[in-house]
């Protein structure tokens, strides 16, 4: 249980001195924070509560534990995860940006290529997202050192996130013991088991993969079909 100090200020005077004795230490016990759902949002999807064993990245004042992979903007929306990665298989382009940045109440990073796109086109699309409200942006592996070096010098810090499948831990903690003090963020899996796994080789924050709007709504469809309520 964590302990805190409170310091308490008595105010005598000249006619009745006195002293005023206090236990050295206060201890405030913990309280637990208070659940607030409604009726319409109730299905919103969680992510696993295992991902709040990270530490966190501080990027810009806000901690991130978690982050949702999609650019699905009704999972977007109703997730409670602390940030977006919007990577997609196509030539990046400002428009999807800005949808996405529009429509997620929580911050997003986002996509310029590295594989298909490359060279100065990956550049500007940094910066242009940089200026969007994007909070980061993701390159793929192939990206070359000179490129990744210019976006550095125009929009800042880097972050390492790791996307391996299986080997993915192992990788982490192989980074994590040559680059002791480096920001990882990393997927999880499938499992808590293998969140955790990433958790102890040394991410900062976890990348969650949801599952997609047809899979949710499969259950959905067949309540509806047997004349069931929703559920």
């Amino acid at each position: 249980m964590p302990r805190r100090r409170l310091l308490l200020h008595h105010h005598q005077t000249a006619y009745e001195p006195e002293t005023l004795e206090l236990p050295e230490e206060v201890v405030i016990p913990k309280k637990n924070a208070p659940s607030v759902n409604g009726t319409l949002r109730q299905t919103a999807l969680r992510v696993p509560e295992v991902t709040w064993q990270c530490s966190g990245i501080m990027v810009f004042g806000k901690k991130i534990r978690s982050l949702v992979f999609s650019t699905d903007l009704a999972i977007i929306k109703n997730i409670n995860a602390d940030a977006v990665i919007a990577v997609y298989p196509f030539t990046p382009q400002p428009i999807i940006n800005e949808a996405l940045l529009m429509a997620s109440d929580i911050p997003v990073f986002t996509g310029v290529g590295g594989g298909l796109t490359k060279g100065h086109r990956v550049v500007n699309l940094a910066m242009y997202a940089e200026m969007q409200g994007a909070m980061g942006v993701v390159v793929n592996v192939p990206t070359s050192g000179l490129v990744i070096s210019r976006m550095r010098r125009a929009i800042g810090a880097a972050i390492f996130n790791v996307a391996a499948g299986s080997a993915t831990a192992e990788i982490v903690a192989e980074i994590r013991a040559q680059y002791p003090d480096m920001p990882i963020m990393a997927t999880g899996g499938p499992s808590d088991e293998s969140i955790l796994r990433t958790i102890d080789a040394g991410a900062n924050a976890i990348t969650y993969t949801p599952p997609s709007s047809a899979e949710l709504f499969k259950h959905t469809m067949e309540r509806y079909r047997m004349g069931l309520p929703y559920e």
